[in-house]
Protein backbone atom coordinates (compact mmCIF):
# COMPACT_ATOMS: atom_id res chain seq x y z
CA UNK A 1 0.00 0.00 0.00
CA UNK A 2 1.58 3.52 -0.97
CA UNK A 3 2.25 5.46 1.98
CA UNK A 4 0.00 8.86 2.59
CA UNK A 5 1.46 12.05 2.22
CA UNK A 6 0.98 14.44 4.88
CA UNK A 7 -1.20 17.63 4.09
CA UNK A 8 0.19 20.77 4.77
CA UNK A 9 -1.35 23.55 6.58
CA UNK A 10 -3.21 25.95 4.54
CA UNK A 11 -5.53 28.92 4.53
CA UNK A 12 -7.53 30.90 1.70
CA UNK A 13 -9.96 33.85 2.09
CA UNK A 14 -13.26 34.39 0.53
CA UNK A 15 -13.30 38.51 0.18
CA UNK A 16 -16.86 39.27 -0.10
CA UNK A 17 -18.26 43.06 -1.44
CA UNK A 18 -22.28 43.77 -1.51
CA UNK A 19 -22.40 43.53 -5.92
CA UNK A 20 -23.46 46.93 -7.37
CA UNK A 21 -24.48 48.05 -10.88
CA UNK A 22 -23.20 50.79 -12.69
CA UNK A 23 -26.07 53.20 -11.44
CA UNK A 24 -24.62 52.69 -7.68
CA UNK A 25 -27.68 50.76 -6.73
CA UNK A 26 -27.93 47.21 -5.32
CA UNK A 27 -27.70 44.05 -7.68
CA UNK A 28 -29.18 42.06 -4.68
CA UNK A 29 -26.25 39.24 -4.71
CA UNK A 30 -23.10 39.27 -3.25
CA UNK A 31 -19.55 38.89 -5.22
CA UNK A 32 -16.35 37.26 -4.29
CA UNK A 33 -13.00 37.96 -5.49
CA UNK A 34 -11.21 35.29 -7.23
CA UNK A 35 -8.35 34.73 -9.85
CA UNK A 36 -7.22 32.16 -12.09
CA UNK A 37 -4.19 30.47 -11.48
CA UNK A 38 -1.32 30.13 -13.96
CA UNK A 39 -1.35 27.30 -16.63
CA UNK A 40 2.33 26.30 -15.22
CA UNK A 41 1.34 26.30 -11.76
CA UNK A 42 1.56 22.27 -10.09
CA UNK A 43 -1.28 22.73 -7.86
CA UNK A 44 -4.87 23.55 -9.53
CA UNK A 45 -3.29 25.14 -12.86
CA UNK A 46 -5.67 27.09 -14.51
CA UNK A 47 -8.28 26.65 -11.88
CA UNK A 48 -10.66 30.02 -10.81
CA UNK A 49 -9.87 30.01 -6.90
CA UNK A 50 -10.03 32.37 -3.88
CA UNK A 51 -6.87 33.68 -2.41
CA UNK A 52 -5.21 31.89 -0.52
CA UNK A 53 -1.70 29.11 0.46
CA UNK A 54 0.35 27.63 2.70
CA UNK A 55 1.06 28.26 6.18
CA UNK A 56 5.16 29.25 6.05
CA UNK A 57 7.56 29.98 8.28
CA UNK A 58 7.02 33.88 8.43
CA UNK A 59 3.60 33.30 9.73
CA UNK A 60 4.90 31.15 12.51
CA UNK A 61 7.53 33.84 13.46
CA UNK A 62 4.21 36.66 13.39
CA UNK A 63 2.36 34.20 15.42
CA UNK A 64 4.94 35.22 17.88
CA UNK A 65 4.65 39.00 17.89
CA UNK A 66 1.59 39.62 19.21
CA UNK A 67 2.14 43.52 18.45
CA UNK A 68 1.90 42.58 15.11
CA UNK A 69 -1.98 42.02 14.92
CA UNK A 70 -4.69 42.58 16.65
CA UNK A 71 -7.68 40.00 17.41
CA UNK A 72 -6.43 36.91 17.97
CA UNK A 73 -7.53 36.88 21.28
CA UNK A 74 -8.74 33.38 22.52
CA UNK A 75 -7.20 31.53 20.01
CA UNK A 76 -4.49 29.03 19.54
CA UNK A 77 -1.70 29.70 18.08
CA UNK A 78 -2.12 27.41 15.43
CA UNK A 79 -5.25 29.43 14.68
CA UNK A 80 -3.26 33.01 15.06
CA UNK A 81 -1.28 31.10 11.98
CA UNK A 82 -3.58 30.01 9.70
CA UNK A 83 -5.29 33.83 10.20
CA UNK A 84 -2.04 34.96 9.57
CA UNK A 85 -1.62 32.71 6.50
CA UNK A 86 -4.47 33.73 5.12
CA UNK A 87 -4.05 37.24 5.24
CA UNK A 88 -0.45 37.21 4.31
CA UNK A 89 -1.56 35.21 0.88
CA UNK A 90 -4.52 37.75 -0.01
CA UNK A 91 -2.11 40.37 0.53
CA UNK A 92 0.15 38.73 -1.71
CA UNK A 93 -2.20 37.73 -4.51
CA UNK A 94 -4.29 40.16 -4.92
CA UNK A 95 -2.76 43.34 -2.95
CA UNK A 96 -5.81 43.53 -0.78
CA UNK A 97 -4.80 44.02 3.12
CA UNK A 98 -6.45 43.38 6.14
CA UNK A 99 -4.81 45.64 8.58
CA UNK A 100 -5.00 48.31 11.33
CA UNK A 101 -2.56 50.80 12.16
CA UNK A 102 -0.91 50.24 15.16
CA UNK A 103 -0.99 54.08 15.93
CA UNK A 104 -4.44 54.59 15.62
CA UNK A 105 -6.25 51.56 15.41
CA UNK A 106 -8.28 51.77 12.73
CA UNK A 107 -8.21 50.24 9.13
CA UNK A 108 -5.58 50.90 6.35
CA UNK A 109 -8.06 52.69 3.83
CA UNK A 110 -7.32 51.83 -0.16
CA UNK A 111 -5.09 54.17 -0.44
CA UNK A 112 -2.09 53.62 2.37
CA UNK A 113 -2.91 49.89 0.96
CA UNK A 114 -2.57 50.71 -2.50
CA UNK A 115 1.08 52.32 -1.38
CA UNK A 116 2.33 49.51 0.75
CA UNK A 117 1.19 46.98 -2.16
CA UNK A 118 3.33 49.39 -5.02
CA UNK A 119 6.28 49.65 -2.61
CA UNK A 120 6.63 45.76 -1.47
CA UNK A 121 3.82 43.70 -2.69
CA UNK A 122 6.77 42.26 -5.78
CA UNK A 123 9.70 41.88 -3.22
CA UNK A 124 7.88 39.95 -0.82
CA UNK A 125 5.93 37.53 -3.80
CA UNK A 126 10.04 36.90 -4.75
CA UNK A 127 11.12 36.42 -1.05
CA UNK A 128 13.41 39.38 -1.02
CA UNK A 129 11.40 40.91 2.10
CA UNK A 130 9.32 39.29 4.92
CA UNK A 131 5.91 39.99 5.58
CA UNK A 132 6.68 40.23 9.23
CA UNK A 133 9.55 43.20 8.25
CA UNK A 134 6.79 44.64 6.27
CA UNK A 135 4.57 44.91 9.10
CA UNK A 136 7.09 46.51 11.18
CA UNK A 137 8.40 49.15 8.86
CA UNK A 138 4.65 50.55 8.10
CA UNK A 139 3.50 50.00 12.01
CA UNK A 140 0.76 47.60 11.00
CA UNK A 141 -1.23 44.97 12.89
CA UNK A 142 -3.14 42.51 10.85
CA UNK A 143 -6.80 42.37 11.67
CA UNK A 144 -7.31 38.76 12.29
CA UNK A 145 -10.68 39.51 13.44
CA UNK A 146 -12.37 40.36 10.33
CA UNK A 147 -11.86 36.97 9.24
CA UNK A 148 -14.90 34.30 9.81
CA UNK A 149 -14.12 30.70 9.89
CA UNK A 150 -16.27 28.86 6.82
CA UNK A 151 -15.07 25.38 6.50
CA UNK A 152 -12.10 23.12 6.74
CA UNK A 153 -11.16 20.96 4.07
CA UNK A 154 -8.27 18.47 3.89
CA UNK A 155 -7.31 16.39 0.83
CA UNK A 156 -8.41 13.21 0.10
CA UNK A 157 -5.50 10.46 1.30
CA UNK A 158 -3.69 9.02 -2.16
CA UNK A 159 -3.40 12.23 -3.86
CA UNK A 160 -0.21 13.24 -4.33
CA UNK A 161 -0.24 17.24 -2.54
CA UNK A 162 -2.32 17.21 0.10
CA UNK A 163 -3.12 20.26 2.30
CA UNK A 164 -5.38 20.51 5.38
CA UNK A 165 -7.21 24.07 4.10
CA UNK A 166 -9.01 26.65 6.68
CA UNK A 167 -11.20 29.01 4.49
CA UNK A 168 -12.66 31.82 5.83
CA UNK A 169 -15.06 34.58 4.96
CA UNK A 170 -13.72 38.50 5.33
CA UNK A 171 -15.43 42.09 4.08
CA UNK A 172 -13.46 43.04 1.36
CA UNK A 173 -12.12 46.63 3.04
CA UNK A 174 -13.83 49.51 0.96
CA UNK A 175 -12.35 50.38 -2.52
CA UNK A 176 -9.78 47.81 -2.02
CA UNK A 177 -10.44 46.45 -5.46
CA UNK A 178 -7.38 43.87 -6.02
CA UNK A 179 -5.73 42.29 -8.87
CA UNK A 180 -3.73 39.18 -9.46
CA UNK A 181 -0.12 39.43 -9.68
CA UNK A 182 0.63 38.14 -12.92
CA UNK A 183 3.04 35.49 -11.64
CA UNK A 184 0.76 32.81 -9.52
CA UNK A 185 -2.12 33.85 -11.30
CA UNK A 186 -3.33 35.54 -14.63
CA UNK A 187 -6.50 37.20 -14.35
CA UNK A 188 -8.62 38.03 -11.65
CA UNK A 189 -12.46 39.19 -11.15
CA UNK A 190 -15.66 39.89 -8.67
CA UNK A 191 -18.05 37.44 -9.40
CA UNK A 192 -21.25 36.40 -7.92
CA UNK A 193 -20.93 33.17 -6.24
CA UNK A 194 -23.91 31.77 -8.74
CA UNK A 195 -22.09 33.10 -11.62
CA UNK A 196 -19.09 31.40 -10.74
CA UNK A 197 -20.77 27.96 -10.19
CA UNK A 198 -22.73 28.31 -13.46
CA UNK A 199 -19.22 28.65 -15.04
CA UNK A 200 -18.11 25.65 -13.72
CA UNK A 201 -20.77 23.73 -15.18
CA UNK A 202 -20.30 25.39 -18.64
CA UNK A 203 -16.80 24.94 -19.14
CA UNK A 204 -16.06 28.55 -18.65
CA UNK A 205 -14.41 28.33 -15.39
CA UNK A 206 -12.46 25.26 -14.14
CA UNK A 207 -13.51 24.94 -10.21
CA UNK A 208 -11.70 22.53 -7.85
CA UNK A 209 -14.75 20.63 -5.85
CA UNK A 210 -14.25 22.53 -2.50
CA UNK A 211 -14.60 25.49 -4.56
CA UNK A 212 -17.28 24.92 -6.02
CA UNK A 213 -18.87 23.46 -2.95
CA UNK A 214 -18.72 26.37 -0.87
CA UNK A 215 -19.91 28.66 -3.90
CA UNK A 216 -22.91 26.94 -3.98
CA UNK A 217 -23.11 27.52 -0.23
CA UNK A 218 -21.99 30.97 -0.44
CA UNK A 219 -24.54 31.74 -2.99
CA UNK A 220 -27.56 31.59 -0.60
CA UNK A 221 -26.95 34.48 0.96
CA UNK A 222 -27.68 37.92 -0.54
CA UNK A 223 -25.52 40.26 1.55
CA UNK A 224 -22.30 40.83 2.70
CA UNK A 225 -23.96 41.23 6.35
CA UNK A 226 -25.51 37.94 5.82
CA UNK A 227 -23.05 35.69 4.75
CA UNK A 228 -21.09 36.82 7.93
CA UNK A 229 -23.93 36.34 10.53
CA UNK A 230 -24.27 33.13 8.48
CA UNK A 231 -20.96 32.01 9.00
CA UNK A 232 -20.71 32.83 12.85
CA UNK A 233 -23.61 31.06 13.97
CA UNK A 234 -21.93 27.81 12.01
CA UNK A 235 -20.17 24.46 13.70
CA UNK A 236 -17.97 23.57 11.22
CA UNK A 237 -17.66 20.49 10.31
CA UNK A 238 -13.59 18.89 9.16
CA UNK A 239 -14.38 17.63 5.13
CA UNK A 240 -12.20 15.12 3.97
CA UNK A 241 -13.79 13.11 1.22
CA UNK A 242 -13.46 9.50 0.52
CA UNK A 243 -12.68 9.45 -3.31
CA UNK A 244 -13.59 6.00 -5.42
CA UNK A 245 -13.38 5.63 -8.90
CA UNK A 246 -16.23 4.91 -11.32
CA UNK A 247 -16.84 4.18 -14.54
CA UNK A 248 -17.33 8.23 -15.59
CA UNK A 249 -14.30 9.40 -13.45
CA UNK A 250 -14.37 9.58 -9.72
CA UNK A 251 -16.96 9.60 -6.65
CA UNK A 252 -16.51 11.51 -3.70
CA UNK A 253 -18.30 11.15 0.31
CA UNK A 254 -18.29 13.91 2.30
CA UNK A 255 -19.88 14.61 5.33
CA UNK A 256 -22.98 15.45 5.38
CA UNK A 257 -23.39 17.47 8.72
CA UNK A 258 -20.79 20.00 6.96
CA UNK A 259 -23.59 21.42 5.49
CA UNK A 260 -22.87 21.14 1.48
CA UNK A 261 -26.40 19.57 0.63
CA UNK A 262 -24.91 16.57 -0.06
CA UNK A 263 -23.20 13.32 0.87
CA UNK A 264 -22.25 11.52 -2.61
CA UNK A 265 -21.30 14.02 -5.37
CA UNK A 266 -20.08 12.54 -9.01
CA UNK A 267 -16.97 14.54 -10.55
CA UNK A 268 -15.57 13.90 -13.51
CA UNK A 269 -11.82 14.64 -12.05
CA UNK A 270 -10.67 15.69 -8.65
CA UNK A 271 -9.13 19.74 -8.56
Amino acid sequence: MAETSASRPASTILLLRDGVQADGKSRGAIEVFMMVRHHQIEFNSGALVFPGGSVDAGDKEIVARSDLYSGGEGLSEGDRGFRIAAIRETFEESGILLARSKETGLPIDAERAGEIANAHRVALNEHKVSFLSILTDNSLQLALDTLVPYAHWITPEGMPKRFDTWFFLAAAPPDQLGAHDGRESTDSIWVSPREAVEGGESGRFKLPFPTTRNLIRLAKQQTVQAAMEHARGMSIVMVMPVMTKTETGRQLRIPREAGYDGEVFEVGALG
